[in-house]
């Protein structure tokens, strides 16, 4: 069996979580912890592969990642087919997402907008939302942060352009930035509240 595609998998991956990565990765993860300890929410968008992992790190914070705890609030702004298509369709797709920040953000809450590109449209006009709001935002992409570079406070970029490895180094990140802002909420549920895995 040919073992090179794991081993370019796993060298992009070495590539991208250099220390620069991890320290920003360490400041996100102290960014949403407080955040929600001054009880702001959490809002995330994304296309494609990206709005799935919106899905998936909403789930992670209203459900639970490995600790029997209360919900914490966090809402992936793809998950509304409703509101989606009636806005797409009465007045433009590239403010999809921008809408729905002007309906649900309070000064203070994030905006946490994934693009593998790091130009996808809708999510810059959320961003610009968001700005105009007072949110705080939260940039994850690929190709060095693309057009997304000047617009996060808190910028998640990597330099890798193959989208399906983007979203690997998206995926491992997330869980990560899930993982410590539970742990850093929930310390004292202790081992009892634990997850078995």
């Amino acid at each position: 069996m040919n073992y090179y595609w794991i081993q370019h998998r796993l060298k992009s991956l070495e590539e991208a979580f250099n220390p620069k990565y991890c320290r920003s990765v360490e400041q996100t993860i102290s960014l949403i912890a407080r955040r929600f300890q001054n009880g702001h929410k959490l809002l995330i968008c994304g296309n494609g592969g990206s709005a799935a992992d919106a899905q998936h790190i909403a789930a992670e914070f209203v459900g639970r990642f490995q600790i029997h705890r209360k919900g914490l609030p966090a809402i992936a702004l793809g998950t509304n087919p409703a509101t989606l298509t009636a806005w797409a369709n009465d007045y433009e797709y590239e403010t999809i997402f921008a809408r729905q920040v002007e309906a649900f953000g309070q000064p203070g809450d994030i905006l946490w907008g994934l693009s593998t590109s790091g130009k996808s449209a809708n999510v810059m006009r959320a961003f610009e939302m968001a700005k105009d709001m007072g949110l705080i935002t939260i940039g994850m992409a690929g190709n060095n942060g693309g057009m997304l570079k000047e617009m996060s406070d808190y910028p998640l970029f990597v330099k890798q352009h193959h989208t399906p490895y983007i979203q690997e180094i998206h995926l491992m990140t997330y869980h990560r930035i899930c993982e410590q802002v539970e742990a850093q909420l929930f310390a004292n549920v202790g081992l009892e509240g634990q997850i078995a895995v």
